[in-house]
């Protein structure tokens, strides 16, 4: 666990909210998921950082990347190998008139991978309750939320200006009729 120190708070909040865990693998973390989904309340915070899990419990609500960490703690509590993932939510109703009911569309964005013994790395993305959804765009991969900043560095000047900073993501569906276009290997 990253946070060692809350493991007892981790471990009662889930004996509250998962009193019955299913046996299928999957179903205990779309359970566990939909626990934190349907428990907490989403909301944007601009601020640098991530609550710890007991913060979050304690607080009723969170970001994305509030219930990421607490979504991969309590995984490693089950016994699985869970990491960090941030990148972006594709929210096709961000240019159409209607409402989604994503939370965390058009903007960086964070949520969980399991490694689920058979599957491979699953994501969980417990704010919006997706499971390997291709509407999750991912841009990095860690085991601490700390190593996954979307952008950090140092300046060096003469006194603190702040120019701004702007990100865009554009999604489009390919045409699958054309023929495919090679790409170098990675």
């Amino acid at each position: 666990m990253q946070h060692p120190e809350d493991r007892a708070t981790v471990a009662a909040w889930m004996a509250l909210s998962l009193p019955l865990i299913p046996t299928g693998t999957i179903e205990i973390l779309d359970e566990l998921g939909a626990a934190i989904h349907r428990g907490f309340t989403y909301g944007r915070r601009e601020v640098r950082g991530v609550q710890s899990p007991a913060q979050t419990i304690a607080l009723g609500t969170g970001t994305c990347r509030d219930f990421a960490l607490l979504f991969i703690e309590a995984a490693r509590l089950l016994g699985f190998a869970a990491r960090f993932v941030t990148g972006y939510l594709y929210d096709p109703a961000a240019n159409a008139e209607e409402d989604s009911g994503f939370s965390g569309g058009g903007s960086t964005h964070a949520w969980a991978d399991v490694f689920v013994p058979g599957a491979g790395w699953v994501e969980f993305d417990p704010t919006n309750r997706i499971i390997a959804g291709h509407n999750l765009l991912r841009v990095a991969t860690t085991r601490t939320p700390a190593k996954a900043l979307p952008l950090s560095g140092t300046f060096c000047g003469t006194g603190a200006v702040f120019l701004g900073m702007e990100v865009s993501v554009a999604v489009e569906r390919l045409d699958r009729s054309a023929s495919p276009v090679s790409r170098p290997a990675v």
